[in-house]
């Protein structure tokens, strides 16, 4: 039976230009299926359109990694890369710690969000190697050693604790879980800190927390 006549959704009667038995599937799958209609050129080409274009954002999603492929030879790189995809697909949220100077040889320490970073900027100029990620006054904290500036900020996944009298703390936002970044006390539930011996650095260290808030 012809697309111009359409098909029956039982028998799931395809085109001879659909020879995709995973397109065949997913159409079955999403409705077209034991119902006994008939289905419509338009809807049928509709619906093989919008599964395409599912197709090509998850493929595209696939190659936002814009750690693959590059050479890293240091470890705090290397680390990053690791934690790339998690921390874009919200498996794992990552804060890193950066101590250095700037372009001014001002010395300067922050914590940067990096699941946040990776959504708002590209990290190709830092995996390869033509820029150095350094935190910002746009960052969860920034503190200018010299000009004693200290700012901080709270993003899409964490809320900046600065009053508490023991240190800062961060707050995740999904499971309200705290990420304490003192080095003499724990992190904090499902967190997680690794110092990172780099020669990029004066000092880099990387804390991971795992959310355990139910989906």
């Amino acid at each position: 039976m012809g697309l111009a006549t359409g098909f029956h959704s039982a028998a799931v009667f395809l085109p001879a230009s659909l020879k995709d038995e995973g397109l065949a599937r997913q159409l079955v799958e999403l409705g077209y299926r034991g119902t006994g209609e008939v289905v419509k050129r338009e809807d049928f080409e509709a619906r093989k359109a919008a599964i395409e274009i599912a197709r090509l954002a998850e493929r595209t999603q696939k190659k936002t990694l814009t750690s693959a492929g590059k050479d890293l030879q240091d470890n705090f790189l290397k680390a990053l890369a690791v934690r790339e995809e998690d921390n874009r697909n919200g498996k794992v949220s990552t804060v890193i710690f950066i101590r250095d100077r700037n372009s001014h040889g001002q010395e300067i320490s922050g914590y940067i969000d990096y699941a946040h970073r990776l959504k708002i900027e590209d990290f190709e100029v830092y995996f390869s190697g033509k820029k150095r990620l350094l935190p910002k006054p746009a960052d969860m904290s920034f503190y200018n050693w010299d000009s004693h500036i200290a700012v901080w900020n709270s993003t899409p996944n964490y809320q900046v604790i600065a009053d508490n009298p023991e240190g800062l703390l961060f707050k995740y936002k999904r499971d309200r879980k705290i990420l304490n970044v003192d080095p003499k006390v724990s992190p904090g539930d499902n967190s997680t800190r690794t110092p990172i011996q780099t020669e990029l650095y004066i000092q880099a260290v990387i804390f991971d927390h795992i959310s355990r808030r139910k989906t």
